[in-house]
C-alpha cells in the first residue's frame, strides 16, 4: 500500500508545486488568506474530499474529510505568511505537503481504516487560529494529528516552546515639549522605563525563557510631550507551566512605567497563549523511519529552541507531531527575506514531496498498528 501512496503523490508532483509557489507568490496575513485556503480547498476537493471552506466560524479555515475508517487522523495546513517578508516561515511548503498526504491517502482510506482530515488551520504567526479551531470542536475525536514544517535543519521534534502575546499602550497627558513641559505626563518615557527594567530582568530569566517586543507608537513630534506610546510583545518560555510565572513578571515591568510617570496603563492579549508541543513518541519514531527511508538525515543536535506554535494547545489533547524539514539553507533561518526566497528553491519543492510522503505513510503506518 505504501508504494501506491507514494505514487499518488509523484503523480501529482506538478499540481503540489504549483500549489506551493502560487501561495509563496501571493503572501496573505493571518485571517486574511482568502486565496491560499481557497487554493487548498479546490485541491481537496478534486482529490475526493468532502470540503468545508470557512468553518469553525474563520472564514479562512478549511476541514476536508476523506474515507470513514476507525482510526481518524488529521493533518494540518498552514498558508499565513508575515509582514513585510512574506513566507519567510515556509507555509506554502507546509500547506502543500498537507495537500499531498490527503491526496496520498484519500483513495486507500477505507482500506486501512482511516478517516483522513485535512484541517487548514488560519493564522499561525500570532493569531492562535488552531487554538480557536481546538475550542470551537475541530480537533474533536481525533485519534492523531500531524504537520511538518520546513527549517534551515532537519529534525523529527520541534522543540516545545509556550508564547503569550499580547499589546502595551499608556496613555498620558500633552504638553508643549519647551514651554511647559511640567504639566506632560510622558508616555514615550513610560515605555521607556518598562523597557529598561525588562532589560534588567532578562538577567534573571532562564535560557529557555525570551522577551521580546516592539514600540509601535511613541508620540508625534519632538516638541510635544507624548501623550500616548504603544508596543507588541512576546513572552517565551519551554512550557506554559513556567511561561506565567514570567509573563506576570513581564507585566511588572510595565507596571513600572505607569508608576513611575503617572501614565494609565492597558495590557491585553493580541491572541491565546500558544502551549508548549508535546511529541508523540511512537508517532515520531515512525515518522523518522519514513523520512530515512526517503534518503531525509536527521543531525543529532537537532533544532534549537525558541519557535513556538499553537501546534502547541493541539497536542495538550491529541498526540501529535511536528517535525522539521531541512532545507539545507543555513545561515538562513526562520523568518528571515532569505529564508522566503529558500521556500521556492529545489530543495523546498523537495520538501513538500518528502513531507506529503512520509505523513502518508506514517499514517498508514498507524492504521496498521491500530488495536
Amino acid at each position: 500500500m505504501k508504494s501506491e501512496i507514494e505514487r499518488r503523490i509523484r503523480a501529482a508532483e506538478g499540481d503540489l508545486l504549483g500549489l506551493s509557489h502560487r501561495i509563496h507568490a501571493h503572501p496573505e496575513l493571518g485571517y486574511e488568506e482568502e486565496r491560499a485556503s481557497a487554493w487548498v480547498a479546490e485541491a481537496l476537493s478534486k482529490g475526493g474530499f468532502a470540503v468545508e471552506h470557512g468553518c469553525y466560524g474563520l472564514p479562512t479555515a478549511v476541514r476536508a474529510t476523506a474515507g470513514s475508517g476507525p482510526l481518524h487522523i488529521a493533518i494540518c495546513a498552514e498558508y499565513d505568511a508575515l509582514p513585510g517578508i512574506g513566507h519567510a516561515c515556509g507555509h506554502n511548503v507546509i500547506a502543500a505537503a498537507a495537500v499531498g498526504a490527503g491526496l496520498g491517502l484519500a483513495p486507500y482510506a477505507d482500506a486501512l481504516g482511516l478517516t483522513v482530515t485535512v484541517l487548514g488551520t488560519p493564522a499561525e504567526e500570532g493569531g492562535g487560529g488552531k487554538v480557536l479551531m481546538l475550542e470551537r470542536g475541530a480537533f474533536d475525536g481525533l485519534d492523531a494529528a500531524m504537520m511538518v514544517h520546513p527549517a534551515a535543519v532537519e529534525s523529527v521534534v520541534m522543540p516545545p516552546t509556550a508564547m503569550a502575546m499580547f499589546d502595551v499602550s499608556y496613555r498620558g497627558k500633552p504638553a508643549h515639549a519647551g514651554a511647559a513641559p511640567e504639566l506632560g505626563v510622558n508616555a514615550a518615557d513610560a515605555m521607556t522605563v518598562a523597557q529598561v527594567a525588562i532589560g534588567l530582568l532578562r538577567q534573571q530569566t532562564t535560557a529557555a525563557d525570551r522577551i521580546q517586543g516592539i514600540v509601535t507608537a511613541a508620540g508625534t513630534a519632538p516638541n510635544v510631550i507624548p501623550d500616548a506610546s504603544s508596543g507588541r510583545w512576546v513572552v517565551r518560555s519551554d512550557t506554559l507551566e513556567s511561561l506565567t510565572p514570567l509573563k506576570e513578571r513581564v507585566h511588572r515591568c510595565f507596571e513600572a512605567g505607569a508608576l513611575a510617570t503617572g501614565c494609565e496603563l492597558t495590557i491585553e492579549p493580541s491572541a491565546p497563549d500558544y502551549a508548549d508541543v508535546r511529541t508523540d513518541a511512537r508517532m515520531a519514531r515512525l515518522y523518522r523511519a519514513n523520512a530515512e527511508a526517503l534518503g531525509r538525515v536527521f543531525p543529532e543536535a537537532g533544532a534549537p529552541a525558541g519557535a513556538a506554535t499553537d501546534m502547541g494547545n493541539v497536542s495538550h489533547k491529541v498526540p501529535v507531531i511536528h517535525p522539521l524539514l531541512g532545507l539545507d539553507c543555513a545561515p538562513a533561518v526562520n523568518h528571515q527575506p532569505e529564508f522566503t526566497a529558500a521556500c521556492v528553491t529545489e530543495n523546498a519543492d523537495r520538501a513538500v514531496l518528502d513531507g506529503a510522503i512520509a505523513m502518508a505513510w506514517t499514517a498508514a503506518d498507524l492504521s496498521a498498528s491500530a488495536p
